[in-house]
């Protein structure tokens, strides 16, 4: 039953470390746009969405089926109710960044990310010792204050994020709870959520690759992309490779970063502008599952299929 007590990890997991990190995403006003909330909240298992909020349902609901069947109803209300505490947290915080931004009649949409996690490292006997933590706030993008887990300090990278820095310093009840929830309580959800997970944590999805060579504004250059998908977990690395060198960034390699496609698997699309008669070559690995494919760019905006059996 794996959803009854935690025991030693031995099921054949993927990583060699393993994170539960939670994110919440707060916007300074309804943005009523479809898809798009003024209040998020997610918590990721080794980079899987297993639960979720939003500020229009106002309901934590589970996002695989053995976290709706291993955890009680107990836990989704009390969990709806904190999150609704820190909606409104949120809300309030805002107002008062805003202040001391002097960004009260900004008209703007402002955004606020507070990330927290925890990362372990499996043990040869099985078990799963705490590797470092993450306790961050952003706003409108940029790192606003986070806790120096080897210090135990708060750190303001910027002049507005100060006051909140020695007032939490200060609290000793508050400059004490992130070091104990991110090496013990942290710890604790993220043995319990892979002891439920089991093997279904462990499954790998390989990529789907496709190659696209478009026409480029020069006639005598082609945009040559590669295209994975429907892959897990989300590392993969993707290398567009001429003349045997791989390109870089220098070199005008466009990436879109590795996004989740909606359905707990993710994709990416890799892109570069390359002379016609001298096509390039793609490498892919999927870290997960060592595997990998050489693709030779198509002509004429056709599309290619990435070669597996490698």
């Amino acid at each position: 039953d794996r959803c009854g007590a935690m025991r030693t990890l031995n099921v054949p997991l993927t990583f060699d470390r393993h994170s539960l990190t939670y994110i919440y995403t707060a916007l300074s006003k309804d943005p009523k746009i479809p898809g798009i909330h003024e209040f998020t909240a997610m918590g990721i298992l080794d980079s899987r969405v297993i639960h979720y909020f939003d500020s229009t349902t106002q309901v934590k609901t589970p996002r695989t089926d053995w976290m709706k069947e291993c955890l009680e109803p107990k836990y989704w209300d009390e969990g709806t109710r904190s999150l609704k505490d820190k909606q409104q947290w949120f809300k309030d915080y805002m107002d008062i960044l805003k202040e001391r931004m002097n960004q009260t009649n900004n008209e703007w949409y402002t955004l606020e990310q507070w990330r927290q996690g925890c990362e372990g490292e499996e043990q040869p006997d099985g078990s799963l010792k705490y590797s470092h933590g993450l306790d961050m706030y952003s706003y409108d993008g940029d790192d606003f204050l986070y806790f120096n887990d080897s210090h135990s300090v708060w750190v303001a990278p910027v002049k507005a994020a100060e006051q909140t820095k020695r007032k939490w310093d200060q609290e000793q009840k508050v400059h004490n709870y992130p070091k104990g929830y991110l090496e013990i309580d942290c710890m604790e959800w993220l043995k319990k959520y892979l002891t439920y997970g089991g093997k279904d944590l462990s499954t790998t999805k390989k990529p789907e690759v496709y190659v696209f060579a478009n026409n480029a504004k020069s006639k005598t250059n082609v945009v040559l992309t590669c295209m994975a998908t429907g892959f897990y977990p989300l590392e993969i690395q993707i290398h567009i490779q001429r003349n045997s060198r791989i390109l870089t960034k220098d070199d005008g390699v466009m990436s879109t970063g590795t996004r989740p496609n909606g359905d707990n698997t993710y994709q990416r699309r890799d892109s570069v502008e390359i002379p016609t008669q001298r096509p390039g070559h793609l490498l892919l690995s999927h870290t997960s599952t060592n595997w990998s494919a050489e693709c030779s760019a198509p002509h004429g905006g056709e599309t290619g299929r990435g070669n597996s059996e490698m």
